[in-house]
This record gives C-alpha cells, sequence and structure tokens, in this order.
C-alpha cells in the first residue's frame, strides 16, 4: 500500500511540474495535477474491462500471466 501512496504522489508532483513548467501557472499546475491522475484512472478501468472481455473471447486467463518465460535445449 506504501508503494501505491507514493507511487500516486509522485505521479501528482510530475502532472504539476509538468503542467506548471508549460503554463507559468501555479493554478494551472495544481488542476492539472488534481483532474489529470483522476481522468488516467478512470481511463485504466476502462482499459482493464475492455482487456479482460478481450481475454474472455480469446479463452485466455485474466489473471496474471504464468510460465512467459520457457527453458531452450
Amino acid at each position: 500500500m506504501l508503494k501505491t501512496l507514493t507511487f500516486t504522489l509522485m505521479h501528482f508532483c510530475i502532472a504539476f511540474v509538468v503542467a506548471y513548467a508549460l503554463t507559468g501557472s501555479i493554478a494551472v499546475g495544481g488542476l492539472v495535477a488534481a483532474v489529470e491522475p483522476l481522468c488516467n484512472s478512470v481511463g485504466f478501468y476502462f482499459h482493464e474491462k475492455l482487456w479482460q472481455r478481450r481475454e474472455k473471447v480469446r479463452g485466455q486467463p485474466s489473471g496474471p500471466a504464468r510460465g512467459w518465460r520457457h527453458r531452450h535445449a
């Protein structure tokens, strides 16, 4: 959970710095830092739903991939 929280904090900081660097506005930087991660999270939710549907159609498991590496003789 700590890793998720620190990643989220890093995401907000990067969004703020990029928006501030592009606009020179603290208000715009703050707004982008608040809105962009939220939009990204909603987009990720729908991406996961579509990805699960794709895997279901193809008959692939939706869980983590296992055995993705193979041995060479």
